[in-house]
């Protein structure tokens, strides 16, 4: 199992917009990713749903995890998403 620690960048967190976003971008990869914070339950990042009820906000740590072939590559590829402003996006 491979994890990335990552701050959310955008301002009004994993909510909205941004939310759609990265579950976009998690769903299309080959493995299955899940986020979670510290104190939580982990969730689908796939899920734009399962990102909303994270809670996660601006500024909040997430931990996404993921395992197989092409985790870390896809790990690295949504931990530079979460850590972006994607309010504007």
């Amino acid at each position: 199992m491979f994890e990335r620690r990552v701050t959310v960048a955008s301002k009004v967190g994993l909510h909205a917009r941004p939310a759609a976003l990265v579950a976009k971008a998690a769903a299309a990869q080959s493995v299955k990713i899940t986020i979670r914070k510290d104190d939580t339950e982990p969730v689908e990042a796939g899920s734009i749903l399962g990102l909303m009820t994270l809670g996660a906000g601006h500024g909040d740590e997430v931990v996404l995890s993921a395992e197989g072939e092409g985790a870390e590559a896809a790990l690295d590829h949504l931990a530079q998403l979460v850590a972006s402003d994607l309010d504007n996006n």
